[in-house]
């Protein structure tokens, strides 16, 4: 008898249909394809989920219920995204909040309450959020100072995948708020982070004072 029996994971034939679909060759592109047509449907991401697979993984987050998504919830998601090494679930949660948790004024809530969440995925989806509220063009919000304020303070203390988001909003800040552009600046002169970076053709390296440079620059040339 085989006792790992009862606790084999019986999967739908629909969810086992859209797993043949995706292999090592499968690009994002793909996923989003696949979810367009599935539309949502929360049971089949979970299906999907319980893979532990990186790209099941990705397309489940594409087709979850948003209003499904509490607290609670995103502990147990976050929990399960530890098992992946490190670029992974930092994609996995920058996936969530791309495509989940900016779509619902539940999550954003719940995004800006994780500035000293326990969990370093939760803090670094915080700070790509405000990142992000600027890099979108939106009216900055109002707390740029006590943003700033924090960033000089914790940032070089910070977890890698954390500080590679709070870098990522004070470049934001400079690129968008020229009265504070001098002191982002000189806050990458002192961290030094990134500094020796070597990033690909066409990108923007994360150095700030290059970061800042460059993509000011961009928008005064257009």
């Amino acid at each position: 008898m085989n006792e790992n029996k009862g606790t084999e994971i019986k999967r739908s034939s629909k969810a086992e249909n859209i797993l043949t679909q995706i292999n090592s060759k499968t690009k994002l592109g793909d996923l989003r394809k696949i979810a367009n047509d599935i539309k949502k449907d929360h049971e089949l991401a979970m299906e999907l989920w319980s893979t532990e697979e990186f790209l099941p993984r990705l397309l489940a987050i594409l087709i979850m219920d948003k209003k499904l998504l509490s607290q609670e919830v995103i502990n147990k998601l976050d929990m399960d995204m530890q098992t992946h090494p490190f670029d992974e679930r930092n994609n996995l949660m920058d996936w969530l909040m791309a495509n989940q948790f900016t779509k619902d004024k539940k999550t954003i809530a719940l995004m800006e309450s994780w500035e000293n969440s326990p969990s370093a995925l939760q803090r670094r989806a915080f700070w790509y959020y405000q990142a992000r509220l600027r890099w979108t063009g939106q009216t900055p919000p109002d707390n740029t100072a006590d943003l700033l304020a924090t960033l000089e303070t914790n940032i070089t203390q910070e977890e890698p995948e954390v500080q590679w988001a709070m870098n990522f909003t004070v470049g934001w800040i400079g690129v968008y708020d020229e009265k504070n552009r001098a002191r982002c600046i000189k806050l990458g002169e002192k961290t030094g982070l990134y500094k020796d970076e070597i990033v690909a053709k066409g990108c923007t390296p994360s150095y700030l004072p290059e970061f800042i440079t460059i993509e000011v620059n961009k928008r005064q040339n257009n």
